[in-house]
């Protein structure tokens, strides 16, 4: 039996057409990315001695990146999954959107590992002669576990709107047509498919929460089994997970309102979903200071020569600029937006979530560069410096560029909001059930 919805024609609606604004939009993301790869091709040639990167700074923004793009990775995983399990029904509209962050977000994740080893082909070296003793080997499985797993549990969730899709969508291309033919995989809305999708998704929830868990925790261990001062601690791993997840959910939230705007989706993404999502930011800003204080109260209580170098230059040295700003931008500002300004209003929230992202975009950098730039052999390895250089900046704006492609033509293709789980809890959906075979 098919799902009713009375707001699958408003769903649908972005998927009817291409406009003339989609094709400007993917013309200038495309030559973004089309720069950062003329910029990556230019490093692949002279070396990575074109980078701001040098001895000892031997990570620069290619791991930020690397770090950041996987903490926006669990977005998805959190609003569907976690929320799916704690049996948070009004996360329904918004989980296809989240998921999406999750799969696009990913490759570039992963890619910012490649493009920082210089030469693509070395990573062969690792797969051929790799020794699990390295956290660099164990992040390898789990981003790989992380990002395969997210593709069937997307896929899963998407294969009745695809159904709906092949169904409904009689005025689409033909080879349109025939993909949504092929990848609906014979679906036809039958009470028992939907029964053992739902055991299915169901089983992967728990899954996938526990790889979440795993996921950037590993990533947080590839800094904390050194013994670099500033990442040596094993609070190194739930810091990580708990700023992933808040950099996710303030992703969501931008993508959710972008797109209710732009498609004018304001019946289906409803005010009510933002401000569920503003109460859990709330609690990840405040759990997230917490541990800002509990790390470094930490650090500088012990006193530790080569930690309180590391210490100093967050707080009053050479990096003491980026780290108050991101301490205002993730903490500060959005908490007083949130609790003051964002109830039941769209624009400040999304400003606040912006701010976040930014701030964890530059947590991100705080942690990685200090502690390179003073080594704790520091007498050894001398003190350091890093500016990125300008192939660095480019192939950053273009990995942000191609998630932000791929996503906008994922939506052009396959319904933003899952049709068939919000049925029963969409406003209105008992009195203006759509009956029609044709949407219309």
């Amino acid at each position: 039996m098919e799902p009713k919805n009375p707001f699958t024609k408003a769903i649908l609606a972005p998927v009817r057409k291409i406009s003339t604004g989609d094709t400007l939009l993917w013309g200038t993301l495309l030559v973004l990315l089309l720069a950062g790869g003329a910029a990556w091709t230019w490093q692949y040639i002279e070396g990575l001695g074109i980078t701001g990167m040098n001895r000892p700074v031997y990570w620069g923004v290619y791991i930020t990146n690397f770090v950041f793009f996987i903490g926006l990775a669990h977005s998805g995983t959190f609003i569907s999954a976690i929320l799916r399990i704690a049996g948070q029904s009004w996360r329904a509209p918004l989980t296809r959107a989240a998921e999406a962050i999750t799969l696009f977000s990913l490759p570039f994740g992963a890619g910012s590992i490649i493009i920082d080893m210089g030469h693509p082909e070395r990573i062969f070296n690792l797969l051929f002669y790799g020794r699990y003793q390295s956290p660099i080997l164990w992040d390898v499985t789990a981003v790989s576990l992380y990002m395969l797993s997210s593709i069937v549990f997307f896929y899963l969730s998407l294969i009745p709107d695809i159904a709906l899709c092949r169904d409904r969508l009689t005025g689409a291309p033909r080879w349109q047509h025939r993909m949504y033919e092929v990848l609906a995989l014979g679906w036809n809305h039958s009470p028992e498919q939907y029964r053992r999708l739902e055991k299915a998704l169901d089983g992967m929830a728990v899954f996938m929460t526990m790889l979440v868990v795993t996921v950037h925790t590993v990533v947080s261990w590839l800094f904390g089994m050194t013994v670099q001062p500033g990442w040596h601690t094993a609070l190194i791993g739930p810091f990580f997970l708990l700023g992933a997840i808040l950099s996710g959910t303030a992703a969501v939230v931008i993508v959710l309102a972008l797109l209710r705007k732009a498609y004018r989706l304001e019946k289906v993404l409803h005010l009510g979903l933002f401000n569920s999502l503003r109460k859990l930011l709330i609690t990840f800003v405040l759990g997230w200071l917490y541990m800002m204080i509990a790390e470094h109260l930490t650090i500088g209580y012990s006193s530790m020569t080569e930690e309180m170098v590391v210490l100093t230059d967050k707080f009053s040295g050479a990096y003491a600029a980026v780290f108050w700003s991101m301490a205002a931008l993730v903490f500060g500002v959005p908490l007083l937006v949130f609790l003051f300004k964002g109830k039941n209003n769209i624009g400040w929230m999304v400003f606040a979530c912006v701010l976040i992202n930014i701030g964890m975009w530059m947590e991100r950098y705080i942690v990685i560069i200090p502690t390179e730039a003073s080594p704790r052999l520091l007498t050894v390895m001398g003190q350091g410096s890093y500016l990125p250089a300008l192939p660095e900046i480019l192939i950053t704006v273009a990995c942000f560029a191609g998630m932000a492609l791929l996503y906008a033509v994922f939506t052009r293709f396959f319904p933003i909001v899952p049709i068939w789980e919000t049925a029963q809890e969409l406003p209105g959906h008992a009195h203006a059930a759509e009956t029609s075979p044709t949407g219309d």
